[in-house]
């Protein structure tokens, strides 16, 4: 393939807008805020699921409490109809009377036990509904963190955009001076090479692949017309030849 030696020299200007456009995408990729973001959403994730893990203790509890008073209640009531009975004088019998005193007392003894219950279970919702208002506030502050090191992000994802735009413009222009069939060849090798297709021959070493070109190749690309478009012997980009080559 031929090209005109100036046309050749702007390969290595457009490959330097690919390497800078490569570059902004890979900061773009790297940005701290994505591995913050992404440590924080788990942390977030786990404390939701304690969260809701509180909630539903707390909600248990309360169910729990209010069959528990539900309980002492029933048995308040019974143990006042029947002191009612006894106080009324109404059994007379003495068997009946020691079987009404003796449920009073066995009475009293459940009352007591279930109010013992009533406030354990309290204890527990109360415990619960601390841990609930705890992790409500470390969630609400994971969250926040999120949406500040989001609003970074987003900000500095936006510069890096405005910026390559800018370049994939000033590339546009620099493409559409290369004739068709180099720049054809320039992007199929660029594509091939891990982004870059043209490097500079400097001081008699290739720039894209850093090696130092052999006698018989140098002689060889010393020896080619200078529009002539050569290629690297080992890492096959376009090799572009200018005052620094060292031929």
């Amino acid at each position: 393939m031929n090209a005109a030696p100036a046309d050749q020299i702007r390969l290595l200007d457009l490959q330097g807008l690919d390497v800078r456009l490569q570059q902004l995408a890979h900061k773009k990729r790297s940005l701290p805020e994505h591995a913050e973001i992404e440590a924080l959403t788990k942390d977030l994730t786990q404390l939701r699921d304690l969260l809701v893990a509180a909630q539903t203790e707390e909600s248990d509890c309360a169910r729990e409490q209010t069959k528990a008073e539900q309980d002492v209640d029933q048995v308040r009531q019974r143990a006042v109809r029947d002191q009612q009975r006894l106080d009324s004088g109404a059994v007379t019998s003495p068997k009946d009377l020691e079987n009404l005193q003796r449920e009073i007392v066995s009475l009293a003894k459940r009352q007591g036990d279930l109010e013992d219950i009533v406030l354990e279970v309290m204890e527990r919702r109360e415990s619960a509904q601390e841990r609930v208002g705890e992790l409500t506030g470390r969630v609400a502050s994971v969250q926040a963190k999120i949406d500040d090191a989001t609003g970074r992000r987003d900000a500095a994802v936006g510069q890096l955009d405005g910026e390559a735009a800018s370049v994939a413009k000033e590339r546009e222009v620099v493409a559409a001076t290369i004739p068709a069939d180099l720049l054809k060849l320039y992007d199929k090798l660029r594509e091939q090479q891990g982004g870059v297709g043209a490097a500079k021959l400097y001081q008699r070493t290739c720039q894209g692949c850093r090696q130092e070109l052999a006698i018989t190749e140098l002689s060889e690309i010393r020896s080619a017309a200078p529009d002539t478009v050569v290629r690297c012997e080992n890492c096959r980009r376009i090799l572009v030849r200018t005052a620094d080559s060292g031929l």
